[in-house]
């Protein structure tokens, strides 16, 4: 056994200095990431976007309220949700960050009162980590009532607005596209860089001399597998600490779990790299299987589109692509300060996956 394991750091060691001396391989494995993420968070780190995603949950039978419901309808600050009718919905959506923000109007909203003119209070959710958000829909609604009361003639205002945290923490947009970008990072790390390195080395004869040596299969794969661990850590490290002082990323869950999560999800996505680099003769035969299994996953686990916009049956099955739990494990961790026991779900896949990978990785390989 030490014998086995001294092989094993041996190849991990040996690898980690041609890495760190190949200039091309750290620019695309570390730094490329982080111009993603410089573009996405630029583009997602502020919300200055003027209109809002909103659930109206209309509770008043009044003649007001159905006119004023469908006067926000029509207009162009707020994008009011439909198929949204219940405010357990509602929240769960919002923590998701499918709305800004959610908008009640109670029973008793739009109904006359003693002098006959129609008054009420309306309630707008907003979550603890966006309360810049809810506080300008808030104070959009202030606006429009105040607008009301005025043409009204009733002083002091008969409509008011009542602020209410939803007691969770939700998804900004930073925080969702984030945590898709760390899969990017893991997919990109682990699939591309191995599915290149072990077709190379087998057309230098490298493998060959290793088996020669005599050097198992296992070896070299677990060998491979430290070191794209440390590697794909190393730049998820580098991503967190850009995120916190540049995007004033907040972590609300458990570093510690997030570390661990990190790691089990990059030792099954090497798997998927071993596998390809492993099988593959030479590049050419390597790049076109990278591409084909790397593309369905970028766009199908919720890196760059969420996966609530896909029709229902859609997400059903995209909910068991190996990437899908890695990226939903990351947000749950990072803003619903998920416990192991919440992601039950997420490691139970990425656990199956992870083991059928690495048993058609050692059948499979090549070593020319």
């Amino acid at each position: 056994m030490n014998k086995y394991m001294s092989a094993v750091l041996g190849i991990t060691r040996a690898y980690q200095i041609r890495f760190y001396r190949d200039k091309v391989a750290m620019f695309f494995t570390i730094l490329f990431p982080l111009i993603f993420l410089f573009i996405f968070g630029t583009i997602f780190g502020s919300n200055s976007n003027p209109s809002f995603k909103v659930a109206l949950l209309n509770e008043s039978e009044s003649q007001f309220a159905t006119q004023f419901v469908d006067e926000m309808k029509k207009g162009e600050t707020f994008n009011v949700q439909e198929d949204i009718t219940e405010i357990e919905d509602a929240k769960e959506r919002m923590s998701r960050g499918e709305v800004d923000s959610i908008i009640v109007l109670p029973e008793s909203f739009g109904q006359p009162g003693a002098d006959q003119k129609p008054a009420g209070e309306m309630e707008v959710y907003y979550q603890q980590g966006s309360e810049q958000t809810g506080r300008t829909v808030a104070a959009v609604m202030e606006q429009i009532l105040a607008e009301i009361n005025t043409e009204l003639g009733q002083s002091p205002p008969f409509f008011t607005v009542k602020q209410t945290s939803t007691g969770d923490s939700g998804l900004s947009q930073f925080d969702y596209t984030f945590a898709g970008l760390l899969g990017f990072t893991i997919l990109g790390t682990t699939i591309f860089g191995l599915a290149n390195s072990m077709p190379a080395e087998k057309q230098r004869g490298s493998f060959r001399r290793m088996r020669a040596a005599p050097f198992k299969p296992s070896q070299l794969i677990l060998g491979n597998s430290l070191h794209y661990l440390i590697t794909t850590g190393i730049s998820i490290v580098i991503m967190v600490l850009v995120g916190i002082l540049v995007f004033d990323f907040q972590m609300r869950g458990s570093w510690l779990i997030f570390a661990a999560f990190a790691a089990l999800s990059t030792l099954m996505m090497i798997g998927f790299g071993l596998l390809i680099g492993g099988w593959a003769k030479n590049e050419n035969q390597a790049a076109p299987a990278s591409n084909l299994l790397s593309f369905p996953l970028m766009f199908l686990s919720g890196i760059f589109f969420p996966r609530f916009l896909f029709p229902e049956w859609l997400q059903n099955v995209t909910a068991y692509v190996p990437l899908t739990p890695v990226v939903d494990g990351f947000r749950r961790i990072m803003t619903e300060n998920a416990s192991l026991i919440d992601l039950g779900p997420e490691l139970a896949i990425i656990s199956v996956w992870g083991i059928v990978i690495y048993l058609l990785t050692i059948k499979v390989f090549r070593w020319e």
